[in-house]
């Protein structure tokens, strides 16, 4: 079974958290590194953000970390390569995260097969056309028994949404807004009344959270109405101000937390409890 349906096949009532960094930023070789310090504590998915010159739907941030990526050499042959290394320890899905441009250029099959052979379970195309999926890309990710995850945002139509919903599998990404990525301190009533909308379309894929979530607010409102939650420019940040992943893991966990006292830090409900 795909890491991906079976995460979601087995997680239960515990809520899920999802995290993304940017491969090559902020050094080029940390890939591995990071992606085991995350598995180790207790994140259940990660994804992994190819660096490409113009990211359309991502916020200052995450362009930045991707332009500090292209500078540092990364390439997508070399982040497979990376992930190659590591496959035999890393036991949580992997979702490679990349716009279509740089996938096309590396070759839209060898692409699909190169998630596998480096580990792979999915992919997030975010500038990726629809039509184009149904009948280019989806064909070549089932041969390969990868999963293409579709966004949905506020603006995105009932219809849209149920269409997406019947030709994709593994999960569904719930863009908590139209706007592109960036921390949020909460979110208002109406981004609420979104999550609450779609919760009651009894959609047949699992639905996670993601753009704004960086505390207890963003992250618990994300985890009431999905299965979990996704968080990138928060952790993308962190990792570039301490260049460890522990120590961005340490404080992202401690941003998380319910309790803001120096004893109730770090203590995060809902989620794996983290090592360390």
């Amino acid at each position: 079974m795909n890491k991906i349906n079976k995460l979601f096949a087995e997680h239960g009532d515990r809520k899920l958290l999802s995290l993304y960094f940017c491969a090559g930023c902020p050094q080029l070789e940390m890939t591995g590194d990071v992606i085991l310090t995350l598995q180790r504590r207790g994140i259940d998915m990660i994804e992994v953000g190819i660096p490409f010159s113009d990211p359309l739907a991502d916020g200052p941030v995450i362009q930045s970390a991707g332009t500090v990526a292209l500078k540092n050499g990364m390439t997508l042959n070399k982040l497979f390569a990376q992930l190659r290394s590591i496959k035999d320890e890393v036991h949580i899905p992997l979702v490679m995260m990349g716009y279509l441009n740089v996938i096309m250029h590396y070759g839209v099959e060898r692409f699909f097969q190169s998630c596998v052979e480096s580990g792979a379970s999915g992919c997030i195309i975010p500038d990726l056309p629809f039509k184009d999926y149904l009948d280019v890309v989806k064909p070549m990710a089932d041969k390969y028994d990868i999963r293409v995850i579709m966004m949905i945002t506020p603006e995105t139509s009932e219809e849209r949404i149920r269409f997406i919903d019947e030709h994709t599998d593994g999960f569904i990404y719930m863009v908590s807004s139209a706007s592109t990525t960036g921390a949020q301190q909460s979110f208002d009533d109406a981004k609420v009344a979104y999550f609450e909308h779609i919760n009651s379309m009894n959609l047949h894929n699992p639905r996670m959270i993601g753009f704004g979530i960086s505390n207890y607010q963003t992250l618990d409102s994300a985890q009431r109405n999905a299965a979990g939650a996704i968080i990138g420019s928060k952790f993308v940040t962190l990792l570039n101000e301490t260049q460890d992943a522990e120590e961005a893991m340490d404080q992202l966990y401690k941003s998380l937390s319910p309790d803001p006292s120096p004893e109730g830090r770090g203590v995060i409900t809902g989620i794996n409890k983290p090592e360390g």
